[in-house]
């Protein structure tokens, strides 16, 4: 298993929806996913304002290549909004099913199943309303696309077990390119820490973590 990082002098391309995804071939991506009630509307719309008033404050299009611009900007924007996001899920916002074990392991199997095949896995947890992967995609597969794919059936199956119908998970997954080994050991230890964080009892997730051993 290798896991490369991404670089900005090698060709790429940029999907657009309300935020940006970028996409090279073979990289590594710290990708999170939530169910569709995971954050207040009210909540995410002032948070979408704010980063765009941000962004627009020092010259730079809502819809930018993030991964394009001066470091110290990056910096900032991910330790004011990507944080401030990460955050919102950890308040345990709507229903939280995943907290049930029977259902976050639909999530779990579905993100391993490829495993080895189409991409690696790193590391992965699924939270009671949100899941965290870092992985590594293989060939010409694209993280959206897989993202829908995981989304797609753990909905379906998640939803029969509910007995209900609907929409489950938030259309949009968020994202991002690792781009150093001290940012893809740092969002290993995020993973790790993520259930520590936000309060959670043995039981209320799952966490899986590659043993290269």
């Amino acid at each position: 298993m290798s896991f490369e990082l991404f670089d900005p002098e090698q060709e790429f391309t940029i999907e657009y929806g309300n935020l940006p995804h970028w996409y090279q071939p073979g990289i590594i991506y710290f990708v999170t996913f939530r169910t569709a009630d995971s954050v207040p509307a009210a909540l995410m719309d002032d948070w979408q304002r704010r980063r765009s008033d941000w962004l627009r404050s020092r010259g730079v299009a809502k819809d930018a290549n993030l991964e394009m611009l001066p470091e110290n900007i990056r910096r900032q924007y991910h330790r004011i909004f990507s944080l401030e996001f990460l955050d919102y899920l950890d308040r345990g916002y709507g229903e939280c099913v995943l907290k049930r074990a029977e259902l976050a392991k639909i999530v779990m199997d579905s993100l391993l199943f490829f495993d080895g095949r189409r991409y690696d896995v790193s590391d992965a947890v699924v939270m009671p309303n949100h899941v965290h992967i870092l992985l590594c995609l293989k060939g010409a597969a694209e993280v959206q696309s897989q993202c829908r794919s995981w989304k797609h059936f753990t909905a379906v199956e998640i939803n029969k077990a509910l007995g209900r119908s609907g929409e489950f998970w938030q259309t949009e997954s968020f994202d991002h390119a690792v781009r150093t080994p001290a940012a893809f050991a740092g969002l290993r230890r995020y993973i790790a820490e993520n259930p520590i964080k936000a309060g959670l009892r043995k039981g209320e997730y799952l966490l899986y973590q590659y043993d290269a051993k």
